[in-house]
């Protein structure tokens, strides 16, 4: 059973804004910051209501209108870095779904699901930047989520709709079940070697364009 825990949005922030500044006191222009939100939530085709992007070129778009992260994965950064105790948790990563139930191995590219009244898809893993590092002032934060695998994903809006925390992510489809959101990891992070499973990794229509590039 796949539940969503917490709904979360972020407006951006820029460097003149003191709730902008990292741990290392500098300022920076980001929309990372993300909020819980109570109640019912629109989605739209560009993700939810309310939640703002600052780099429009890497960030957001209908292949990453919504990003999830397994709420499972908090624990392991509270003990990796154990100094962030109690500040790692539920939109620690950035996300707007924190989903319990799940992790990168338990879901696929293609996967649809019912969510709410929306129909959503999973489109790619997400590929971690720099400002996980920034927010945290660690620099091999960003690095360890590419090692370990904990990146997250991103869902596409097929159908917008509104959703609420404590709903059940149903699955309706999965054409591609032997390409989790893992897998797709380990071959554009090197971690799997194999020529021909890029190539089928390429043409797998649900793939984000992006991903297909970088593939490339």
């Amino acid at each position: 059973m796949i539940t969503v825990e917490s709904i979360r949005i972020g407006r951006v922030r820029t460097s003149g804004d003191p709730s902008a500044r990292d741990l290392t006191h500098r300022g920076w222009t980001t929309g990372f910051y993300k909020m819980p939100v109570e109640g019912k939530v629109e989605v739209g085709t560009l993700g939810l209501v309310g939640d703002e992007v600052a780099d429009t070129l890497h960030h957001g778009g209908p292949d990453k209108a919504l990003l999830c992260y397994a709420a499972s994965h908090y624990p392991f950064w509270a003990d990796e870095y154990p100094e962030l105790t109690g500040g790692i948790s539920a939109g620690a990563l950035g996300e707007n779904l924190t989903i319990t139930g799940a992790a990168e191995a338990d879901v696929c590219i293609g996967d649809r699901f019912r969510l709410g009244s929306c129909r959503l898809q999973v489109s790619q893993p997400r590929q971690p930047c720099w400002k996980i590092s920034r927010r945290w002032g660690i620099k091999t934060f960003t690095k360890r989520v590419t090692q370990t695998g904990r990146t997250g994903w991103y869902l596409r809006v097929l159908t917008p709709g509104r959703i609420c925390a404590g709903q059940q992510l149903e699955l309706i489809d999965r054409p591609h079940p032997t390409w989790t959101v893992a897998r797709a990891n380990d071959l554009m992070f090197g971690r799997e070697a194999d020529r021909l499973a890029v190539t089928e990794l390429m043409q797998l229509g649900p793939l984000a364009e992006s991903w297909k590039r970088d593939l490339a």
